[in-house]
């Protein structure tokens, strides 16, 4: 039913996300890549993902989640899982692609009289710092006026830091907290997946010690790169996460 090897229709999604909508009422449009997470294409597109991470993943929640068939695909899936073989098969192609939607947008924010702001992992976890895009070092430098934002549970000694508009926030999960404080250590915010009853605030899930006290609810917005600096960001469990028992999810009330 679902041609898995055919060329993506588009890479960057922009309407009909319902948490990145909600950065319009602060005057940005968001862009989000949405790759198939972990080793679900064939190739691993989130190397650091632990246990916990990869059975709650997000990537079957919402629209991602309804109609699958017995293999686990709706339009939504197969579509994540022919632009992360075309990122790996054909990296040339899919630059040329990915180059003409990031323009597109921007002229689309421009038209809405919005700032454009990009999410290249919405449901992976690569490293863009270390691809070449176009002749610059990576896509960060090649649209140095743009603001970049992602989340990642890669060590944070094994990325740049030092990039001006990139912004990242670490994720804890079950088995990195070390990580998390070691982000915390280099200034990283850190964003943390909680249980509570839906009608209660997000408490702090961790204090990890006197320099991270501002608690903010990532799920207001998703503009990360608007946190302070010294946050933790509280996250509402979704999808699979909601039955999460590894302990990627913590239990607050």
């Amino acid at each position: 039913m679902y041609d898995l090897e055919k060329k993506p229709n588009y890479l960057l999604t922009v309407d009909g996300q319902p948490k990145t909508a909600k950065g319009e009422k602060y005057g940005y449009l968001t862009a989000v890549m949405h790759f198939a997470p972990h080793k679900l294409s064939g190739f691993n597109v989130c190397a650091s993902a632990t246990a916990g991470c990869i059975a709650g993943c997000l990537n079957t929640s919402g629209r991602g989640g309804i109609g699958l068939n017995a293999d686990g695909l709706n339009a939504i899936q197969a579509a994540r899982i022919q632009r992360t073989r075309f990122f790996k098969r054909d990296p040339r192609a899919f630059k040329a692609m990915l180059k003409k939607e990031i323009d597109a947008h921007i002229r689309r924010a421009e038209r809405r009289g919005l700032i454009p702001v990009f999410r290249l992992n919405g449901t992976s976890d690569l490293p863009w710092e270390n691809v070449r895009f176009h002749g610059y070092r990576n896509i960060f430098a090649a649209y140095p006026n743009v603001q970049f934002y992602d989340y990642t549970k890669i060590p944070v000694s094994k990325r740049d830091l030092t990039i001006p508009n990139y912004h990242l926030t670490f994720s804890l999960a079950e088995s990195n907290r070390q990580d998390a404080i070691d982000a915390i250590n280099a200034g990283v915010n850190v964003a943390a997946v909680v249980r509570v009853k839906k009608s209660a605030p997000i408490p702090s899930p961790h204090s990890f010690g006197g320099r991270y006290r501002k608690v903010v609810n990532g799920d207001e917005t998703d503009l990360r790169f608007t946190d302070a600096p010294g946050t933790i960001v509280g996250l509402r469990a979704k999808g699979r996460a909601k039955t999460d028992t590894s302990g990627f999810v913590i239990d607050v009330t």
